[in-house]
């Protein structure tokens, strides 16, 4: 038997030292249980005990009593400690330590790369070296365990974890519940209300089950619920706006309205429709106003006009 990093194996306690704590043997070779890590009782010479072993702080083999909560080339879904903007980040194992994923393994985006308290799909590996690292867990391997999208789920909302995210939309696995280990779907870019980490929890609806039983999502309501909820953002957007009005209508550039607002160009004019048919709103130009407010302006600029008309009209009397 030789020793392998990331794996449980049954050993035979050889000796204690202290105060360090005892060796185990394979019948071979050696390693340190500190005392920091054992379980339970103290085990007796000659005693059987199962250990995990992992490489230390000081890149030395090491065992332990504690259960990680995946050996190596297991699949889990792990939650980051820690992030590094030179390593990577870091993922709880379970031993009181954590598991490098390496930046070579995170998206090149910064906006997409995962923050503390994310949660990421990774496999348990072994660098080139032999060290223990997570790497991002791939379609291949998370397709031998998803299940097909229930066509109850159409039209739904579900959540899930990010498990890769692109320019083109994010990946994601959702929740199986009791039913299983999840249901692979796709929200794609134009779906998306803001940019999504890799390992993020999201929310989104069901808007179409694929044949291969995975499904389409989207993080914004249907078109007649979700153009009720723009309506009264953009209307309270321009109440709050110095003289009621903006520099957004239908002509502005579609990246400048997913970034103002969180949604697409034709979201922003179903809902300016339906302001503008209330009679809530008017536009002029590239500007939209309140209606009050533009009429307001209307009124001011009127009188304005008459007061100076009649000012040259006095002055030309009194010239006179």
């Amino acid at each position: 038997m030789s020793f392998v990093a990331g794996t449980t194996q049954t050993l035979r306690v050889a000796r204690e030292v202290s105060p360090y704590g005892y060796f185990l043997s394979d019948g071979e070779s050696e390693v340190l249980l500190h005392y920091t890590e054992l379980v339970g009782s103290k085990p007796k010479i000659d005693d059987e005990v199962e250990a995990f072993l992992f490489y230390d702080s000081e890149d030395r083999l090491a065992a332990t009593m504690k259960k990680p909560l995946l050996q190596l080339g297991e699949l889990a879904r792990l939650q980051v400690a820690d992030v590094h903007p030179r390593l990577g980040c870091f993922l709880e194992i379970g031993l009181g330590r954590q598991l490098l994923l390496p930046l070579s393994e995170l998206p090149e985006s910064i906006d997409y790369r995962p923050l503390p308290g994310d949660e990421v799909f990774v496999v348990m590996k072994h660098d080139k070296i032999g060290r223990l690292v997570a790497k991002i867990a791939f379609e291949e391997e998370l397709s031998e365990l998803v299940f097909p999208a229930p066509a109850s789920w159409n039209n739904q909302w579900v959540e899930g974890w990010v498990t890769k995210t692109l320019q083109l939309g994010s990946f994601v696995i959702i929740d199986g519940g009791v039913v299983g280990f999840g249901v692979y779907g796709l929200i794609p870019s134009s779906e998306r209300i803001r940019p999504l980490r890799l390992g993020e929890r999201v929310k989104a609806r069901v808007t179409f089950i694929r044949e291969d039983g995975r499904a389409n999502l989207s993080m914004a309501q249907r078109k007649e619920v979700g153009r009720v909820e723009d309506a009264d953002r953009i209307l309270a957007f321009l109440k709050e706006r110095p003289g009621g009005g903006m520099p957004y209508s239908d002509q502005t550039d579609a990246d400048i309205l997913k970034q103002k607002f969180g949604i697409s160009k034709g979201a922003f004019k179903r809902a300016l429709g339906k302001l503008m048919r209330e009679g809530l709103i008017t536009q002029k130009g590239s500007w939209t106003y309140l209606a009050a407010a533009e009429e307001a302006n209307e009124t001011e600029g009127t009188a304005a006009s008459q007061l100076e008309a009649s000012g040259t009209l006095s002055e030309g009397v009194d010239k006179k």
